[in-house]
């Protein structure tokens, strides 16, 4: 497949597209990258250099892609963490760019707000926009739990009240919203839950919790779980294979103790997961 991810880039460090392209690349898929930043590393450390690019560069890019005719044979786009609100207006120019190309093509938001624990960390205007504007153009959405509660405008305290904060994602436009972590009092507490809520059905997992804290594992959880389901066109599926394949790395990159994920040392996770996760009904 054909994917148009555009996210932020750094040098060092597998964060955006740093942490998107390469897993979905040894799947086999190609991987246009269109990149909002370009810094020396994730924000993360406290200090970074680089800087934003305009939303005018990033539509700039994206209209080369179309003048060289290859939109028509693109699946999707996925977006990531933007930087400035004016990025986000040229990810749905992109967005409706390759659906004129291509109306079966599939557009994955991943709506980079914020956390639990850390609040909103993006710039003043973005959470507005993916809520108001973002939101509404997905096929597919893939928040956090904070983003979640953030996006629906209800608190999420249970498993049943993620399904039904993600189901009233849904009554506003996406097909599918994946949830791509949830602790709740309901959860155990050597575990993390994943929730998936499409138009037929929910499906859930849990992995074990890990003793590593990263930045970049959402990332690739959005591009792995939007490229499986490109593929399967099975929610479950997508999140069975998403959450293997993510936990698998994040257990190679806690039993090295790095501060960055290993995406590449521990590449094969992506392929042949060492541990298989099934969702189930939720």
């Amino acid at each position: 497949m054909n994917i148009l991810s555009i996210q932020s880039h750094v040098a060092y460090g597998h964060v955006g597209n740093s942490s998107a392209a390469f897993p979905l690349q040894r799947l086999g898929h190609e991987v246009w990258a269109v990149n909002t930043v370009q810094f020396s590393n994730h924000t993360g450390y406290g200090a970074w250099r680089g800087e934003v690019f305009s939303g005018a560069a990033v539509t700039e890019v994206v209209q080369g892609v179309e003048e060289r005719g290859a939109l028509p044979s693109c699946d999707g786009v996925l977006s990531g963490y933007m930087g400035d609100a004016g990025i986000g207006e040229a990810v749905l120019d992109a967005v409706a760019r390759l659906r004129r190309a291509n109306p079966d093509a599939l557009y994955c938001c991943d709506p980079v707000i914020g956390d639990v624990g850390r609040g909103v960390f993006v710039r003043p205007g973005i959470p507005e926009f993916m809520r108001d504007r973002a939101l509404p153009a997905a096929d597919v959405i893939v928040p956090n739990q904070f983003e979640l509660e953030f996006l629906a405008g209800a608190s999420v305290t249970s498993r049943e009240a993620a399904k039904a904060a993600a189901s009233a994602l849904l009554g506003r436009g996406p097909r599918v919203a994946l949830v791509t972590s949830l602790i709740t009092p309901e959860t155990p507490a050597d575990a993390i839950e994943m929730l998936v809520v499409a138009r037929d059905g929910a499906w859930a997992l849990r992995t074990p919790l890990l003793p590593v804290s990263v930045n970049g594992a959402g990332d690739a959880i959005a591009a792995l779980f939007f490229a499986h389901l490109l593929e399967t066109r099975s929610p479950a599926e997508a999140l069975s294979r998403a959450a293997s394949s993510v936990y698998g790395l994040l257990k190679a990159t806690a039993e090295a103790g790095s501060r960055e994920i290993l995406t590449v040392a521990a590449q094969e996770e992506f392929v042949r997961p060492s541990r298989r996760f099934d969702a189930e009904p939720a």
